[in-house]
């Protein structure tokens, strides 16, 4: 958490860079994405509060801290269109009496070259001279490069920086040459690996065919958490507003362990 600033960003000043930066409205997604501003409050942002998942959980902890932002990678809206009662309807009224708003970037945020959670991670892993991957509806989602690091020592790496050990599927070979990660369920790339010589596929969560894959291709899949491997993302992007206009935040870690 950073320190506390007397900065305040008017709120439709801030909700009009993000989707110029994140490039909301170009980019193709879901359609329960629902990317920008989910809810808004009018009021001037003094403090951002970041989160993989808009849940209960973490929507109650930006209030306690005093957020009136929160930045998420999962929105309102994955579980589909709903009537807001229950607990869809607590989520939304805990937003509105915190007079907090929500905004949410799902593939934007994935394929982003500064914040996105691909890149960010290639940067922390070291891999070299990056390389668009992972082709999704006309454009690449993941990031692809050279690593040239012992298997296990990569698992190593990437149970440092996300704090899970990850699942190795090593089918591959013990060095990982080429690498490519795309976040969250990205096992479908697989077969993308394979065509562009990419030996090692670097994601958080697969199905069980994905096994079957990876040992008849000859392909490392490195399994880091669907949660963990896309908490990077928002981190980065609440530390690139806190730069532009000096905003204090706070990440607000609720694990799955999924």
């Amino acid at each position: 958490m950073t320190a506390e600033s007397a900065a305040a960003v008017g709120s439709a000043e801030l909700v009009s860079y993000l989707d110029q930066f994140l490039r909301v409205s170009e980019l193709p997604d879901d359609p329960r994405a629902l990317n920008g501003l989910q809810v808004e409050s009018g009021r001037p942002v003094r403090r951002l509060a970041a989160a993989v998942d808009a849940c209960q959980v973490v929507i109650d902890r930006a209030a306690a801290v005093g957020a009136n932002m929160l930045l998420v990678h999962h929105g309102l809206f994955w579980g589909g269109v709903e009537p807001l009662t229950g607990r869809h309807g607590r989520r939304v009224r805990a937003l509105v009496e915190a007079e907090m708003a929500l905004y949410s970037a799902h593939i934007p945020l994935d394929c982003h070259p500064e914040v996105g959670n691909n890149a960010v991670l290639a940067a922390e892993l070291g891999v070299r001279e990056p390389r668009p991957f992972g082709a999704y509806d006309g454009i690449a989602i993941g990031v692809a490069g050279s690593l040239n690091l012992p298997l296990n020592e990569l698992a190593d790496r990437l149970e440092g920086r996300l704090g899970q050990a990850p699942v190795v599927i090593g089918a591959g070979p013990t060095t990982a040459g080429v690498v490519a990660i795309v976040t969250g369920a990205g096992s479908e790339f697989l077969r993308e690996a394979r065509d562009s010589g990419v030996d090692t596929l670097i994601t958080g969560e697969a199905p069980h065919h994905a096994y079957l894959d990876a040992e008849e291709w000859g392909i490392n899949l490195v399994l880091g958490g669907h949660y963990a491997t896309e908490t990077v993302g928002v981190q980065a992007l609440a530390r690139h507003l806190e730069q532009r206009y000096g905003l204090p935040w706070e990440f607000l870690d609720h694990p799955t362990g999924l």
